[in-house]
């Protein structure tokens, strides 16, 4: 096995565009009479042959090619390859009988293609690319450690797998039915109406699976995978979309399938998988080219090496860089100057109504909103957008870029083409290169097709598209759905300077206590009976908004010693009860 790989870009490598191979034409390889690129359907390059030179990488005008070196101590080959020059997945992370195994790493690392593996999804093949992925062969390699049982288990169909998967905006095209039904109709274990109860969606049995929020869908799609009789549970990524109070009962939830079964978590959120894991598995290598699994290790232990970017058991850095957390205090930038009002709203449905009181928002601000699922912050910006009409209080009409909770994919376009007609010629400046391409890292997918990206790529593309947007008010809902742990700072620093810069205001919904630390300046406050009746109250100071917030939700946070990254602290422990003494619920 060569320790290079290269990996071409199938959507992006087009020969007749570039000027008819030109990676072949300019390869000093190839000009001595070698054929380390050869012409076909794409570019294909001998991963023997090649000397690393990143010529054709400098050449290639789409930024289809990458050449990447493996770890020298990386020995054996891969479980699975996609084909030639194309992502490879080393090791697979090891369920557990009784124990709750977490997944960390970013997107594009092979976290999902593992879960696909092991709930059968994908048979490996060994990297052997050209042929099919054969049981036999997995289990003769894997015949000395557990997973070779594991795998002559799944393929004699002696273990039966449950899996949530990552895009639960699609399950409505599956399932068109209501949620009571499926949960009925698919309930293994009988204990579906116990786990309704648990997450608190009773209201919704007789809803349609088509008119859930994206926190609703998240508890029915666990939901429907936890009430399975299965031997292994996989979940991928069950914290987004759900509120803070939610994300605590889920994983309780989780873990209380560890009592039948083994359970792997893959999880962006730190504090959830920090307190829904007995243990860590960290994937690292190369985004779109190839990943790796660490060692099992301790949860505090593994989340802080991960942060590090480095690994002292393997001796591995796989990044060049820390990543840290500091409490941020409101931007200096923000201005006196009022830039919107909106006054008291009311707002009735059949089964739902929601209250605002008055308020407003300055130049260069950024007004956070927290609350529980349920209490309508998603309708709070529908009205100020003029999607929906109140039916108490007249919004000014005022110019709102708007990223809605569920990620828009319905472009036949290119990210290019779109982002171009929208940001017109801000596209082609400096700046926008830098602070909106560079830092949401859409340059690696800024020609494939929209409705073809990831569903953390898919994110970032949005909230790029609201930010090109001329207008007075950005309003996102969610923005780190799917959103690894890199790039949900990135994602937080994108638009708190884009509001500096462009002296305008962004309105901002969500769950991840570290990104409303780092963006909110105010905070908006959501209280009420879920899915009945919603009201607002603030906008608080930051700390005075977590604080009201949390002490709702009866959660209190602390920061770890080393990273200073939020963590939940344990009901009852000494912590925990300081904290509530102190009336302190955010950080002490």
């Amino acid at each position: 096995m060569s320790n290079r790989i290269a990996i071409v870009d199938e959507s992006k490598c087009n020969p007749e565009a570039c000027g008819n191979y030109l990676c072949f034409r300019f390869c000093p390889v190839n000009r001595t009479g070698k054929e380390c690129i050869l012409k076909g359907k794409k570019a294909i390059i001998d991963e023997e042959l090649c000397t690393g030179c990143n010529i054709c990488i400098s050449k290639c005008p789409f930024g289809a090619i990458q050449i990447v070196n493996l770890p020298e101590e990386l020995k054996e080959d891969p479980i699975h390859r996609f084909g030639q020059n194309a992502f490879r997945l080393f090791h697979l992370p090891i369920p557990k009988k009784g124990e709750v195994v977490g997944i960390l790493g970013r997107n594009g690392i092979g976290k999902s293609t593992a879960l696909e593996i092991l709930s059968g999804k994908i048979i490996p093949n060994l990297g052997d690319f050209e042929n099919e992925g054969s049981y036999d062969k997995v289990i003769e390699r894997y015949s000395k450690v557990a997973l070779g049982d594991y795998f002559r288990k799944l393929k004699n169909e002696e273990i039966k797998v449950a899996y949530k998967p990552q895009r639960i905006e699609l399950i409505p095209k599956v399932f068109s039915g209501k949620v009571g039904e499926l949960i009925n109709r698919i309930d293994e274990r009988d204990v579906g109406e116990k786990l309704i109860k648990e997450l608190g969606i009773e209201h919704l049995r007789e809803r349609k699976l088509d008119e859930l929020s994206g926190g609703e869908l998240q508890k029915v799609a666990i939901i429907a995978t936890a009430v399975k009789d299965a031997d292994f549970y996989f979940f991928d990524e069950p914290a987004s979309f759900a509120d803070v109070t939610s994300r605590v009962k889920i994983a309780k939830l989780i873990r209380g399938l560890k009592e039948i079964g083994a359970v792997l978590v893959v999880e962006h959120d730190l504090a959830t998988l920090d307190y829904i894991s007995d243990e860590i598995q960290i994937l690292y290598g190369v985004e779109g080219a190839f990943g790796i699994v660490s060692q099992s290790k301790g949860v505090r232990r593994g989340i802080n090496e991960y942060l590090d970017g480095y690994l002292p058991d393997d001796n591995v850095r796989f990044r060049d860089y820390s990543i840290t957390f500091e409490d941020k205090n409101s931007d200096n930038a923000v201005s006196n100057e009022v830039l919107i009002k909106f006054p008291e709203l009311e707002k009735n449905f059949e089964n739902f109504s929601l209250k605002t009181n008055s308020g407003e928002v300055h130049r260069g601000e950024v007004l956070t909103i927290m609350g529980a699922n349920g209490l309508g912050k998603s309708t709070f910006l529908n009205l100020l957008s003029g999607k929906i009409k109140a039916d108490n209080g007249e919004v000014e009409k005022y110019k709102i870029s708007y990223k809605e909770q569920n990620l828009n994919s319905n472009f036949e376009e290119s990210v290019r083409q779109v982002l171009m007609r929208e940001a017109k010629s801000d596209f082609n400046s400096g700046w926008y290169k830098q602070n909106i391409l560079e830092k949401l890292n859409l340059n690696n997918v800024i020609d494939n097709k929209i409705k073809d990206l990831s569903g953390g790529e898919l994110q970032k593309f949005n909230v790029a598209l609201c930010l090109s947007r001329d207008a007075d008010i950005y309003a996102l809902d969610e923005p780190s759905a799917f959103v690894d742990v890199e790039d949900r700072l990135k994602v937080a620093e994108v638009i708190k300077e884009f509001i500096v810069k462009k002296e305008k205001c962004a309105i901002v919904i969500d769950h991840d206590v570290q990104l409303v630390d780092y963006l909110g300046d105010r905070m908006l406050v959501f209280l009420g009976e879920p899915a009945k009746k919603g009201f607002v109250e603030g906008p608080f100071s930051k700390r005075d908004g977590m604080n009201k917030v949390l002490e709702m939700l009866d959660i209190t946070y602390r920061r770890d010693n080393n990273s200073h990254r939020p963590r939940i602290n344990k009901p009852g422990s000494n912590l925990d009860s300081e904290q509530r003494n102190k009336k302190e619920f955010y950080y002490s």
